[in-house]
């Protein structure tokens, strides 16, 4: 290992989230010789890297094939400066707070070589100092110890096998309570690390059958199993499995009793019968359903003559509501709580247009007052999109409603700090998990009209939790399901289809060829082939990536996302000399590709599952365009994005698509199920093409794979309404 004491001169590049610096260092001594005395390229993570600070660096000098010679970073100490120059130097730095260059100068004049020494033993010395209050007395003092206190974490956790980067998330995140966790709860690291490296971390430097690490083992394969399969909570024998499978722990049902009684004893989680909760899933579907029963317990506040109103607003917008969709409208305007679920072509979105006119004019409601009164949210920025263009009325993501906020996951408003809308619709309610729909209740008043609209039958959300279904079934709440289909034409098929598999009764009609549905019968092996040849035709019928979603269950594999992203690229952005490209992991990103946002940045606007399109590509910097608002990404935050000409079925919810190309291959096994082949098709607006193996589509129909999950919500809900 390579080593060069010295200073930092210049920051190129810092980034305030990682850390990582790209520097030139002036090198005062070092064991590679011809870099003594001269000014080099640094790279790394520091905790803070202020300029003109004494340090040594460890890592390597290496050639970088695009910018040359750097030294790479591993690990630092910063020097404790010695002389008077170089203590002024240090108190005017921005290490320390309240003292700049003329009171640093005061300092050393009054107490010498040892000043630091001196006000670290008592800090009520720096009152000596001319222009020194009390407050900035304790800035300073509280400055040199923390400083102290950080040099030595950092080293303490490179030491015990953290990166450079590790270190610094893990000091930043925990600050005053670092020392806790590194004596008393190891563990808690893995807020910050990936569970896994501070298991690794954790047996290299204390053996892997301690308590600490059996009890913290648990509690992570209670978040897997809630993970994996979408459960609140779970059973002694997942777990032991789960241990022996992720971790090579084994232990037998008593055992592993005692553990979780001591787990249960310290409020890490809850045993009730059979049942083993994480503590927190437990309290939120308790506080889930106390806080419907609040909203429930509201006079509810009616409006007369409803029917003469909806009669007039048939007029107005040329619409005739059925039975049905007036009973929803009622319902909503009505009763506090109100559940609307239907499928494709069933009206929702004409209904939750209908309720929102209706409240408008029912509270003599001004274009100012609007926003003060109504909101409408959804998990997904395109469903909220979508909300917005169909009402006229901005329409906004749960997360940005409640500001979020990323770095401590945390929402602005809560249980004690809440919104005053008076009437809420929430739309695509079925991939609302138990944590965001409890975050939702805790930020919203109690004094509103709450309307859940979604689909039951499409697929459940990522995280944890079944809301919309356990809502439903708790049959404690308005609920009006719509059932009857409305076709966009006399031969439109694609809500025809949908009922048909969510009824798993497929007719015969789903082989013939409809005007805005086709399927194209293909061996596995040629289902990529076939993609081809439909996406070149469709471009030759000016049907271009705008207008074209192709939607696969999985991403590797023949026929993954992954491999038709591929193709799909070089037909609808090929490449060009005129076109800049970057590569990332591997994968091409050009100007005009077409991409798909994986994480919320509320920051910039940007919400998992947005789609955009790269405008421009300078260096490592990238602009895409997500329907106007312009987001600049650099090159390492390119792991937030994907191609998306072909993007997951998961990642489609909350969407529509003009013209929908879906794969049906053998090859998908377990992951092509029913929900998800529903969830799909019903992502069609204009025409859907299948293409691929009829007997894998008739196989997935009946195949009811993770359509069950362990939840407690609507037991919680009869129990909170029954006290």
């Amino acid at each position: 290992m390579n080593y060069i004491k010295g200073k930092l001169k210049k920051l190129i590049f810092y980034s305030k989230e990682s850390g990582f610096i790209v520097a030139l260092f002036r090198v005062k001594a070092s064991n590679v010789s011809e870099i003594v005395n001269k000014t080099i390229t640094i790279t790394g993570s520091f905790l803070d890297p202020s300029i003109d600070i004494p340090m040594t660096v460890y890592g390597e000098y290496k050639n970088n094939e695009k910018w040359g010679m750097q030294f790479v970073a591993d690990s630092y100490e910063i020097e404790k400066p010695t002389t008077k120059e170089a203590i002024i130097d240090f108190l005017s730095s921005p290490f320390v707070e309240g003292c700049g260059e003329v009171t640093a100068k005061r300092i050393v004049e009054k107490f010498g070589e040892k000043a630091i020494d001196i006000i670290k033993e008592n800090k009520d010395c720096l009152l000596e100092v001319e222009g020194i209050t009390d407050k900035r007395k304790e800035k300073i003092y509280v400055s040199l110890i923390n400083y102290d206190k950080s040099g030595d974490t950092i080293i303490k956790l490179q030491n015990l096998g953290f990166s450079p980067l590790e270190c610094y998330k893990i000091y930043n995140h925990f600050k005053d309570d670092i020392d806790y966790v590194l004596n008393d709860n190891f563990y808690l690291i893995g807020e910050v690390v990936d569970f896994k490296k501070v298991d690794n971390i954790y047996i290299n430097n204390y053996g892997d059958k301690t308590d600490i690490r059996i009890y913290a083992c648990i509690l992570e394969s209670l978040k897997i199993l809630s993970f994996n399969k979408g459960d609140t909570y779970s059973f002694s024998e997942e777990i032991r499995e789960t241990l022996l499978k992720e971790f090579y722990i084994e232990l037998t049902s008593d055992v592993l009793i005692e553990c979780l009684n001591y787990l249960e004893e310290n409020s890490e989680v809850v045993l009730l019968d059979k049942r083993i909760y994480l503590k927190s899933y437990y309290e939120k579907e308790i506080n889930i359903a106390k806080n419907l029963k609040k909203i429930d317990n509201k006079k509810a506040k009616s409006y007369l003559n409803i029917d003469e109103d909806l009669k007039k607003l048939e007029e107005k917008l040329k619409i005739d509501y059925n039975e049905t969709q007036e009973k929803a409208i009622k319902s909503a305007l009505n009763n506090n709580i109100t559940i609307i679920s239907g499928g494709p072509g069933t009206g929702k979105t004409t209904i939750i247009n209908a309720i929102v006119k209706l409240y408008v004019e029912k509270e003599l409601l001004g274009p100012s007052d609007i926003m003060s009164e109504i909101a409408l949210l959804a998990p997904t920025g395109r469903a909220a999109k979508k909300m917005n263009s169909s009402t006229g009325i901005p329409a906004s993501t749960i997360h940005r409603y409640l500001k979020w906020y990323k770095d401590s996951n945390e929402f602005v408003y809560n249980e004690f700090n809440k919104t005053h809308h008076k009437l809420i619709i929430v739309d695509e309610v079925s991939m609302i998990d138990i944590d965001l729909f409890n975050a939702l209740l805790n930020g919203i008043s109690s004094n509103v009209k709450l309307i859940l609209v979604g689909d039951i039958f499409q697929l459940p959300s990522v995280g944890p939790g079944l809301v919309l279904n356990d809502l439903i079934e708790s049959d404690y709440f308005n609920y009006i399901p719509l059932n009857q289909i409305y076709r966009q034409s006399d031969n439109s098929y694609i809500p025809l289809l949908a009922k048909e598999i969510k009824n798993k009764d497929l007719s015969d009609l789903y082989l013939t060829k409809k005007d805005d549905y086709n399927f194209v019968k293909v061996d596995s092996s040629n289902i990529k082939s076939a993609i081809e040849q439909i996406a070149k035709f469709s471009l030759s019928k000016k049907l271009d990536e705008r207008c074209v979603q192709v939607l696969a269950p999985m991403y590797k594999g023949e026929n993954g996302i992954d491999a038709l992203n591929i193709i799909l690229q070089n037909i609808y952005n090929p490449r060009k000399k005129n076109k800049e490209e970057i590569i990332y992991n591997d994968i091409t990103y050009r100007e005009g590709d077409k991409v798909l946002q994986l994480v919320n940045d509320l920051d910039n606007n940007v919400f998992n599952g947005d789609i955009g399109y790269i405008t421009r590509i300078t260096g490592n910097k990238i602009i895409i365009d997500f329907d106007g608002n312009q987001v600049e990404y650099e090159k390492k935050n390119l792991k937030d994005i994907k191609h998306a000409y072909a993007i997951s079925i998961h990642k489609s919810q909350g969407s529509e698509f003009t013209h929908v190309f879906m794969p049906i291959s053998t090859s998908y096994y377990k992951m092509l199920y029913n929900k998800l082949v529903y969830t799909g098709v019903s992502r069609a607006k204009k025409s859907l093409t299948l293409i691929g193996d009829v007997h894998a589509f008739e196989r997935a129909i009946n195949n009811d794979y993770s359509s069950t999950r362990k939840t407690s919500l609507k037991e919680q809900i009869a129990m909170v309404y029954n006290n």
